[in-house]
């Protein structure tokens, strides 16, 4: 069901997003209504499956869209999907999905549809980290891209093949830059200067031969580089 809410905004002001949410759990979908309203964003609609999805963003076109992986009828991947189908047709529609597990495809998928930018894939736990959950919800519509560091975590100890090139501090900041963390937050966590952080992503982009381009886009590539591996 579609519902629209027009909630006042909140600590964002006019600034606030245009959210289109789908999530089938109905306590889990209000709790996120409230939540997004909390920080100044207006969920245009609050819907349950992929299909009700799609109608509400042709109707809607929202900010970002919010978005569970799972759904009915099938309770597979039906979210995701629709979240592919839809930056296939409007690239770079900002869309954050949440998860209940860690799906490394789930995240590959994701990440590769259009250029991997204002893309995020969270685990469900993470809203109950309300800043958090809130700072993604901002970076992804900015066109920054976002994952857990669960998923990192888990897929730096999976494989790294691709990455044997780059020696474990390398590692560190790139999975760091695939958690959306800036220069000066990757600074702050591995208590080193910016300029070493600099030098560090440089010889990240340079050893995974990357093609010329800006350097935003590079990290871009270089996380889903980090990510197919």
């Amino acid at each position: 069901m579609n519902e629209p809410h027009d909630e006042p905004p909140g600590p964002a002001g006019p600034q606030g997003l245009r959210v289109v949410l789908a999530e089938d759990g109905v306590l889990l979908r209000e709790g996120l209504i409230g939540l997004l309203s909390r920080f100044g964003h207006r969920v245009v609609a609050a819907v349950g499956d992929a299909e009700a999805l799609h109608a509400a963003v042709a109707e809607h076109a929202p900010d970002i869209v919010v978005t569970d992986v799972r759904m009915p009828p099938g309770q597979t991947d039906e979210g995701l999907r629709a979240a592919v189908a839809l930056r296939a047709r409007t690239p770079g529609l900002p869309v954050l999905v949440l998860s209940q597990y860690v799906q490394r495809s789930y995240a590959a998928e994701l990440l590769d549809s259009g250029d991997g930018s204002g893309v995020g894939y969270l685990l469900k736990d993470r809203i109950g980290q309300v800043e958090e959950f809130a700072g993604a919800v901002a970076a992804v519509a900015a066109g920054g891209t976002v994952v857990d560091p669960e998923v990192v975590r888990q897929l730096l100890r999976r494989r790294r093949d691709p990455l044997e090139r780059l020696t474990p501090r390398e590692r560190e900041v790139l999975a760091l830059m695939a958690q959306g963390r800036s220069n000066a937050s990757i600074c702050r966590e591995l208590v080193v200067s910016e300029a070493a952080v600099g030098k560090h992503i440089g010889n990240i982009l340079m050893k995974l031969d990357l093609p010329p381009a800006e350097e935003s886009h590079r990290r871009v590539l270089a996380v889903l580089e980090f990510l197919r591996a």
